[in-house]
């Protein structure tokens, strides 16, 4: 297969981003045959960034969609012409593998490219004047003027089409201003599809853009399934535990691997954070376990290292709270209503009434940017095992089964989990008439 791309959700918060460093690192031990890159198909929260930068990793890449590219099915030399170069030097090259295109370079630099159009026109020319060649030219002076050229990230159908257009059997790519590679009328006769492995999540609409023209070759997830249709049998691992590191962490154990210490605090990291330092009701035993041991393996002690990761995340107060909003934003249809679920961490609900006018206002806006029918944030305490709950105007207000503070703005004591506490009542309250 190549390469494949290991990717989180759009919103990726830690344990998006850990299962899918550490899942490209195991399987870059266990599989010599391709190479696992993990990426991230979202942007990273001020906290989020500032957590993994103290890991001492590389933070995966920023990758906005899987599409098929002009990248993916571009050539490079297999020889190198020189401009200077008699035309009889591209004869050998003819002979063997009769390429439409060979890239030509003056000196170190990148030419242009001699298509096997410019070598007949040029001999059609000569053979039309006289019954034989005599002089054997140069290959830059047969060479015609260089097209348009393409760039490496062009989208594949917009490379085949702006191929179709030209006269040129092939086209020239740039990745900003540097010659990196060619395509020809061939690369275009197919379009290829990425592979990829989706971690942290399995619907579709929750992937990386392009998701559909990928062929998904594994799923790594602790969600319910609403996953995309495959081609193919797949390896799936779906298990109702609090994090998705520990899924990651017992197929380490499984494939008699251990975690080194970088990779033991990644993974240690994601599961602290999705189970609010093991508190939330949706952590496992088994979540327990994995977050003991990988804190043995990298010699922090667990309390205090989730509670410096949490210290990290500032209050609502000092951040955009649209920005803040959409970090971890999760969208459901239910009973024919599109909801928006999105949850906040903070060490303290007592400053709660200086911001929560803001984003009840910003709320809305992404609710109606969504084209939501209600939007919702929890803003949960960490620290204190409480949360409060922040709605846009619906029907179904009037069903949750909370105490309103103020005006759609509800006190969630003992609540820490969006999917497992928050998202039945929100389902409920929409059923309701």
């Amino acid at each position: 297969m190549g390469i494949i791309y290991v990717t989180g959700h759009r919103n990726p918060d830690l344990d998006s981003v850990c299962s899918a460093y550490g899942y490209a690192g195991l399987m870059n031990m266990q599989d010599g045959d391709n190479t696992y890159i993990p990426v991230r198909c979202g942007h990273l929260s001020e906290s989020t960034r500032s957590i993994l930068e103290q890991l001492d990793i590389d933070i995966p890449e920023y990758e906005g969609d899987i599409y098929p590219k002009v990248k993916d099915v571009m050539l490079n030399a297999e020889h190198l012409i020189d401009a200077e170069d008699p035309l009889t030097a591209v004869a050998a090259i003819y002979e063997k593998n009769n390429p439409s295109a060979i890239p030509v370079y003056d000196k170190d630099e990148f030419y242009g490219l001699l298509t096997v159009d410019d070598i007949t026109n040029w001999t059609m020319r000569e053979l039309s004047q006289s019954s034989k060649i005599t002089k054997i030219p140069k290959v830059k002076d047969i060479m015609t003027p260089q097209e348009e050229e393409v760039t490496s990230e062009e989208l594949f159908d917009e490379g085949r089409s702006i191929l179709q257009k030209s006269d040129k059997r092939g086209l020239a790519v740039y990745d900003d201003d540097r010659y990196v590679g060619f395509v020809t009328r061939r690369c275009f006769l197919k379009s290829p599809r990425n592979n990829v492995i989706l971690v942290d999540h399995n619907e579709p609409g929750q992937s990386i853009r392009g998701i559909e023209t990928a062929n998904i070759v594994g799923i790594i997830d602790h969600h319910r399934l609403d996953a995309i249709k495959t081609s193919q049998p797949i390896f799936i691992c779906s298990e109702p535990l609090g994090s998705t590191c520990t899924i990651v962490y017992q197929q380490f154990i499984r494939n008699n691997r251990t975690p080194d210490s970088v990779m033991a605090k990644v993974l240690l990291t994601g599961i602290l954070s999705d189970t609010l330092i093991l508190k939330s009701p949706t952590t496992t035993g088994e979540d327990t376990v994995a977050a003991h041991v990988l804190a043995s393996i990298c010699r922090v002690d667990l309390e205090e290292y989730g509670l410096s990761m949490f210290s990290r995340v500032g209050g609502l107060k000092d951040r955009e709270p649209r920005a803040a909003i959409s970090a971890d934003f999760k969208t459901y249809s239910e009973n024919g209503v599109k909801i928006g679920i999105g949850q906040c961490e903070v060490t303290t609900l007592n400053d709660l009434n200086d911001y929560s006018t803001e984003y009840l206002d910003a709320l809305d806006e992404i609710k109606t940017l969504k084209g939501l029918d209600w939007a919702v944030l929890m803003i949960t305490d960490v620290i204190h095992e409480h949360s409060a709950l922040i709605c846009t105007e619906h029907r179904a207000n009037k069903h949750l089964p909370y105490s309103p503070i103020d005006k759609n703005i509800y006190d969630m004591p003992n609540v820490m989990s969006r999917k497992k506490q928050l998202l039945p009542e929100i389902i409920h309250a929409v059923g309701d008439k």
